[in-house]
C-alpha cells in the first residue's frame, strides 16, 4: 500500500483552504476522469523521448494524485506533495506508490529518476527564484538524458484577465458548486490570484465559503530561458488542459553531462 515518508510543519504557502480544511472536497474538484485526456499527453511526452518501457518517474507537486492515477499501469511513480491531507488522497487512489511529503523547490530524496513531472503545482511558484529552485530540483533527480514534463496553466501572454470556471459535482449527500475567477490585479508583476467560491451543501444544509490563491504568472520565453539555464534542451507541445482550455506541455531533456 502507498507509504508517507516525511513529515514537517507545512509552509505557509500550502495554507490554501482547498489543500487544507477543504482537501475532503477533493474528489468532487479534481476527480480522476477529468485528467484522463492530459494525463495522455504526458504519457506521450515520456514515450517520445525515453522509449517503451517501465521508466522511474518522480511527480512533484502530486497533489490528489488525479493525474498520475491514469499512468500507474506504465510507470513506477514516487509522488512529492506538501499537503499530508491531499496526499491521502492519493494514497487512498494510488495503492503502489510511494509519497512522501515535501516542497518542490527543497525536498532532497537521494535517488535518481528517468522522468521528473509537475502539473498544475506550478501556478503556485511565485517568483523565478521559486521556478529555479523547482527547476534545480528536478535536475538534481533526474538521469543524465532524463525527461523533465511541465504543464503550466498559465503564460503571461495566453492570459486575458478575468477568467471564470464553474462546476457542480455530487458524491451521496453532498453537492459542490465551485466557482473560479481568476485575475491580474497588477501586469506589472509576476503575481495573479483566483478567488474561489464553494457552494457546499449537505445534511447540515448550504453554505458558502470563499478560498483565495496567489499564484505566478510568468512570460513563456522565461520559462525557456531558466530551463535552458538549468541544463534542459526544451519543446513545447499544445495539449487540451484538465479545464479544457488550450494549454502547453514543456517538456525538457536533461544535456548529457548536467546532472
Amino acid at each position: 500500500m502507498g507509504v508517507v515518508k516525511g513529515r514537517g510543519k507545512l509552509s505557509a504557502r500550502a495554507q490554501n483552504r482547498m489543500y487544507d480544511e477543504f482537501a475532503h472536497l477533493w474528489p468532487l474538484i479534481g476527480p480522476p476522469e477529468e485528467y484522463a485526456t492530459e494525463a495522455m499527453y504526458w504519457r506521450a511526452a515520456v514515450r517520445d523521448n525515453l522509449g517503451p518501457g517501465r521508466h522511474e518517474v518522480l511527480e512533484l507537486g502530486a497533489g490528489g494524485g488525479s493525474n498520475l492515477h491514469h499512468m500507474t499501469r506504465d510507470f513506477n511513480f514516487t509522488a512529492v506533495d506538501l499537503s499530508e491531507k491531499m496526499l491521502a488522497h492519493s494514497i487512498r487512489l494510488n495503492t503502489d506508490v510511494e509519497h512522501h511529503v515535501g516542497d518542490m523547490r527543497s525536498v532532497r530524496l537521494g535517488r535518481k529518476f528517468d522522468v521528473v513531472m509537475i502539473g498544475d503545482a506550478l501556478a503556485y511558484l511565485t517568483t523565478e527564484a521559486d521556478l529555479t529552485d523547482t527547476f534545480a530540483t528536478a535536475r538534481l533527480h533526474l538521469e543524465q538524458g532524463g525527461v523533465f514534463v511541465l504543464a503550466p496553466d498559465w503564460f503571461r501572454e495566453d492570459f486575458v484577465s478575468p477568467r471564470v470556471f464553474n462546476a457542480t459535482r455530487r458524491e451521496g449527500a453532498v453537492e459542490l458548486t465551485w466557482v473560479e475567477y481568476a485575475h491580474d490585479p497588477d501586469p506589472s508583476d509576476t503575481l495573479m490570484e483566483s478567488v474561489f467560491v464553494y457552494f457546499i451543501n449537505d445534511a447540515d444544509g448550504l453554505r458558502v465559503e470563499t478560498d483565495r490563491h496567489l499564484l505566478g504568472l510568468f512570460a513563456r520565453s522565461r520559462w525557456t530561458e531558466l530551463l535552458e539555464q538549468e541544463g534542459f534542451s526544451v519543446q513545447a507541445t499544445p495539449i487540451t488542459s484538465v479545464d479544457h482550455h488550450q494549454g502547453t506541455l514543456l517538456v525538457g531533456v536533461l544535456q548529457r553531462g548536467e546532472a
